[in-house]
C-alpha cells in the first residue's frame, strides 16, 4: 500500500519558471500536503543518489518541469520510475496569465501566486493517487 507521493522539481537554477517549479513543491510538500508527498530533489536523481531512485521508484511520482526541456520527467523515467503526472509551469502559467512571475532568489506576488496555483493543482492530483492506492489496498 502507498502511503505517499513522490514530488520531483525542475532544478532549473537561475530560472524564474525552475523557482516557481520548486516553490510550487514546497508549498505541495510542506503545506497542502505534508503527510502524503515526499520530496525528492532532481539534482539527487541525477546523481544516481540510491535513496532518491528508491523513492521514486517506490511510489507514484509527480514531476515539476520549468522549460520544455522537462528534465525531471525524464529523470523520473531513467531512473526506472513511470511519471504518474507531469506539470510543465509554462502551461500553468498559461492557464494564469494574470500571474506573471519573476525574480529568481525571491519571486515577486505573481511567482508566488503561480506556484500556489501549480500547487493546489498537485494537491488534488496526490488526493486522486492516494484515494487510487487505498481503493487497491
Amino acid at each position: 500500500m502507498m502511503d505517499r507521493v513522490v514530488i520531483v522539481p525542475c532544478s532549473g537554477i537561475g530560472k524564474t519558471y525552475g523557482t516557481v517549479s520548486r516553490e510550487a513543491a514546497y508549498i505541495l510538500a510542506e503545506d497542502l500536503r505534508p503527510d502524503s508527498v515526499q520530496l525528492v530533489p532532481l539534482s539527487l536523481l541525477v546523481l544516481g543518489d540510491a535513496g532518491a531512485r528508491a523513492a521514486v521508484a517506490s511510489a507514484p511520482a509527480i514531476a515539476v518541469d520549468g522549460c520544455k526541456l522537462a528534465c525531471a520527467t525524464k529523470m523520473v523515467t531513467e531512473s526506472g520510475s513511470e511519471v504518474a503526472r507531469s506539470f510543465a509551469v509554462l502551461d500553468v502559467y498559461r492557464q494564469h496569465r494574470d500571474l506573471k512571475p519573476a525574480g529568481i532568489a525571491e519571486l515577486n506576488e505573481g511567482g508566488l501566486k503561480l506556484a500556489q496555483a501549480l500547487a493546489e493543482e498537485a494537491a488534488v492530483i496526490v488526493d486522486q493517487l492516494m484515494s487510487k492506492e487505498d481503493v487497491h489496498a
